[in-house]
């Protein structure tokens, strides 16, 4: 089963970053922990938090909601510390789920894209991907090479070196 996150708002960048990594991950900005316990619970998703307090809820005490406590204000060191405890570098989709509202990303043919994006990103790129629910554009820019480089790094930190052995 692909893991889901809720990511509270105190290390909210992080959010976008497993949302490029292609994980379902909800960005929770309420006022009350318990509603996101509620989510957690309902929809089987895991907490990030820095929040170490909501830590010792109940349900997250007895093992009814996975939570995970991540320290610092640097998200990469955040994504360092999730990629390590979560495994999560093993299975990864990146650039399939839109950066600012989560929705899985819709491939679209490059003339579907005239006029929508600016002439110049028309002439030199032929793929595109488009959130159907907020109807952003992405392309394979140098905005995306840097992001996905970005990834590879802070992913293959935390791979186990190879062994040798086939498996």
């Amino acid at each position: 089963m692909e893991q889901r996150f809720i990511v509270d708002a105190n290390a909210g960048k992080l959010a976008r970053w497993l949302r490029m990594m292609g994980y379902d991950t909800l960005f929770f900005n309420g006022p009350d922990d318990g509603s996101m316990v509620k989510l957690a619970l309902a929809q089987g998703r895991t907490v990030i938090t820095r929040d170490t307090e909501f830590m010792k809820r109940r349900a997250v005490a007895s093992g009814r909601v996975r939570a995970l406590l991540v320290s610092g204000d640097d998200p990469a060191a955040q994504m360092r510390s999730a990629i390590s405890a979560l495994s999560i570098h093993r299975d990864y989709k990146p650039f399939t789920r839109c950066l600012e509202c989560n929705a899985e990303l819709s491939s679209r043919e490059k003339s579907e894209m005239n006029g929508s994006v600016p002439e110049r990103v028309y002439n030199l790129q032929d793929q595109y991907m488009q959130c159907p629910t907020c109807g952003r554009i992405y392309w394979r820019g140098t905005h995306w090479a840097a992001m996905n480089r970005k990834l590879d790094e802070l992913s293959a930190e935390e791979r186990p070196p190879a062994q040798g052995v086939s498996r």
